[in-house]
């Protein structure tokens, strides 16, 4: 499998619930390969993956790994670099000279030898994939897409078109996306995230820099960023600028400068200033590799969204109920701006599930100022994912400096029971953790 997937017949995946790994194995299922894997647990994506006919176990064990999979000579393992360490399935197949590859080696082997359009940023670059691939799809584009998020409008994570372009959402996590090969590159963002894995935010932004030189043919960059290319803004002296921005029913309207024209009245259901800028970004890339700009207007204004991404679950004029994937300071930022935005003079709930120790512990300042923002706060002790805890970085010591009276903890036995309580007309659940799982439950309980 050097630089080819054609003679692999199985691919198993170590981690098969990811948003990224699942993609993958939704596009090898199709091309006909034999996929299964493992996860540490059962989720809708993986109940999704298991329709489609791919064998997934739960618990860390060889002897649930299906016979097909334990020849070497046609199988190649994928895993995630979110996998703890001491992971017997992987250490099997390390001790045994299987192949394998980290999720980001397989997309650079499937975008080698293709035209390539990767987003990448510490945030926003799942909407601004699934927008891109919407607007390319939508225009008449053969466009297979990799996205990070589940599309609302094709209740996926993948889309299947062709093989003429592929859209990519370029990973800064394990310095991933530097394994892929594209000819346009965007940058959305490049705020301090990860730490654990780069220690210092400079280290970070160097690979930034380092990713973005990987781009053949242009280089888009957020104004303000410190790289050279071509710059997209909000109302700024960028290439691509959205102006004259005007809100109507909850849609944006604004009229988008280019280096060559002006496009009026574009409309965008999607809250907030960071989405409009993600909605450029994602027009710019669509006009740069020659989209159709007619066929891209219309094609906006049926974006429906990403799950988890200022998700609406319930929307009358006595409630709102958003749930949102925020899981970094600046984002729930972005979230609280787009929430009294659109629903101004409303009493806001907020319910928080910080994601990972080392981020809670390196951001603790900035998400208690974020935090602090919203009328009443409730939240949950920190999702672990791939960690383990840190001694003192709690949630308990979280809540202490948050500066707000309206605060406490709970847990997600007492949730319900805490925001069906609220008098709060807008409620928000919040963070990349399984607080997603808990979203059906609330939203029934609070339509009851």
């Amino acid at each position: 499998m050097n630089n080819s997937l054609e003679n692999i017949k199985n691919i198993y995946f170590i981690g098969i619930g990811g948003i990224g790994m699942s993609a993958l194995a939704r596009y090898f299922k199709f091309l006909g390969k034999n996929v299964a894997g493992y996860d540490k647990t059962p989720t809708q994506i993986t109940s999704d993956l298991s329709v489609l006919g791919i064998d997934i176990h739960f618990e860390d064990d060889v002897t649930a790994i299906p016979d097909v999979f334990l020849n070497k000579e046609e199988n190649v393992v994928v895993y995630t670099p979110a996998i703890p360490k001491g992971h017997k399935e992987f250490e099997y197949f390390q001790n045994n000279g299987f192949v394998i590859k980290k999720r980001a080696e397989v997309l650079g082997i499937i975008t080698k030898n293709v035209y390539t359009l990767a987003v990448a940023g510490t945030h926003g670059k799942t909407t601004t994939t699934a927008i891109l691939a919407h607007l390319l799809k939508e225009s008449g584009a053969k466009v297979t897409a990799f996205l990070g998020g589940i599309s609302e409008n094709y209740n996926s994570n993948l889309i299947l078109e062709g093989n003429e372009v592929v859209v990519v959402e370029a990973d800064e996590f394990d310095r991933s996306f530097l394994q892929l090969y594209p000819d346009i590159v965007a940058i959305t963002s490049m705020d301090a995230d990860h730490l654990d894995i780069y220690e210092k935010a400079n280290a970070l932004e160097d690979s930034f820099v380092e990713f973005s030189s990987r781009a053949k043919d242009h280089l888009l960059v957020c104004n303000g960023l410190p790289l050279s290319g071509i710059t997209f803004g909000i109302e700024d002296d960028s290439d691509y600028c959205a102006k004259n921005i005007r809100i109507d029913n909850g849609t944006y309207i604004f009229d988008l400068k280019t280096p060559s024209q002006l496009i009026k009245d574009l409309r965008v259901n999607l809250p907030g200033r960071h989405n409009l800028l993600n909605v450029v970004t994602a027009f710019a890339i669509a006009l740069l590799y020659g989209s159709p700009t007619g066929s891209l207007a219309k094609a906006l204004f049926s974006f429906k969204g990403v799950q988890r991404r200022f998700s609406y679950q319930i929307k009358t004029d006595d409630l709102i109920y958003v749930d949102d994937y925020a899981h970094h300071p600046t984002e729930i930022n972005a979230l609280h701006q787009a929430v009294r935005e659109m629903h101004p003079e409303k009493k806001v709930l907020a319910v928080f599930q910080p994601h990972l120790y080392s981020r809670t512990r390196d951001f603790a300042s900035d998400f208690a100022k974020s935090l602090s923002q919203f009328d009443q706060l409730l939240l949950l002790d920190i999702y672990p994912a791939r960690e383990l805890p840190i001694e003192g970085v709690t949630s308990g010591w979280l809540l202490e400096m948050i500066d707000n009276t309206n605060k406490k903890m709970t847990t997600k036995d007492r949730l319900i029971k805490e925001i069906t309580a609220s008098d709060a007309q807008v409620v928000l659940t919040i963070g990349a953790g399984d607080i997603g799982e808990e979203v059906s439950r609330i939203k029934e309980a609070l339509l009851a």
